[in-house]
């Protein structure tokens, strides 16, 4: 698919100027140019271009408050000196696997103050000698190279990022803390509420359960003694009739 298309499709019924990251990879470069962005994405803050068949910057457009840009596995090979001029924000930049091979291509990037990451994985600069001790003598704004600090350090995970994402779990946290716990509490007070009516349900069955069982027991002890009572009776009827039985052969 070509740049063009694919950014008009990113903006997915938004406006430029309502977009805040914006990833086109894998499209395609029809001249090895950045083709469809435009100045109107003003608010742009991440935009990643991996494998796109750059060859130039040259129609970068400028993006003030872009703080990340991946441009890795593309063929650019120089004239880096754009991105301080487009991009003076930067603080993140990505040119692994492109054709960069000289340490005065990277000197480019020294105007570009907020630069904290730069990564170059894969390029052919990185078989020089002291690679490492001279790009960060060269860039001395640096913090992180190829994902390591000058001691071997690795990088924390979306460092450029850290600041913005402490300040938006501080200020999202509290509410949402606070919704949970109001949740749990009310469940918590429902849920006593229904198993004490529960067990208390099941304690006046229970003793339901037992009334009838003394009733039955009562019921069945009556009768029986009822039974001896009429045993008895015809014993002693039967004997009555036996005495009078006597007394008339007599």
């Amino acid at each position: 698919m070509e740049m063009k298309k694919r950014i008009s499709l990113e903006l997915r019924n938004r406006t430029p100027a309502e977009v805040a990251e914006l990833v086109v990879d894998n499209c395609r470069s029809s001249d090895g140019e950045i083709e469809g962005l435009t100045d109107e994405f003003k608010e742009l803050e991440f935009l990643s271009m991996v494998n796109v068949g750059l060859t130039s910057l040259a129609m970068l457009p400028s993006l003030t408050k872009l703080r990340k840009l991946e441009l890795s596995d593309n063929n650019i090979s120089g004239s880096l000196e754009i991105l301080s001029e487009k991009c003076p924000n930067l603080t993140y930049l990505n040119l692994s696997g492109n054709k960069i091979k000289e340490l005065s291509t990277v000197e480019a990037l020294q105007n570009l103050k907020n630069l904290k990451s730069l990564d170059l994985f894969n390029c052919e600069i990185t078989t020089l000698e002291e690679y490492r001790e001279s790009i960060f003598e060269l860039l001395p704004q640096i913090t992180y190279l190829d994902g390591f600090d000058a001691e071997d350090n690795e990088a924390p995970d979306s460092e450029a990022d850290d600041d913005d994402d402490d300040e938006d779990g501080e200020e999202g946290a509290g509410p949402v803390g606070e919704y949970d716990d109001e949740d749990d509490d009310e469940e918590g007070s429902e849920g006593k509420e229904v198993g004490l009516s529960y067990l208390m349900k099941d304690e006046i069955q229970d003793e339901e359960d037992d009334d009838d069982y003394v009733e039955e027991e009562e019921e069945e002890e009556g009768e029986e003694e009822e039974a001896d009572v009429r045993g008895e009776k015809r014993k002693r009827d039967a004997e009555d009739e036996g005495e009078d039985d006597d007394e008339d052969d007599d």
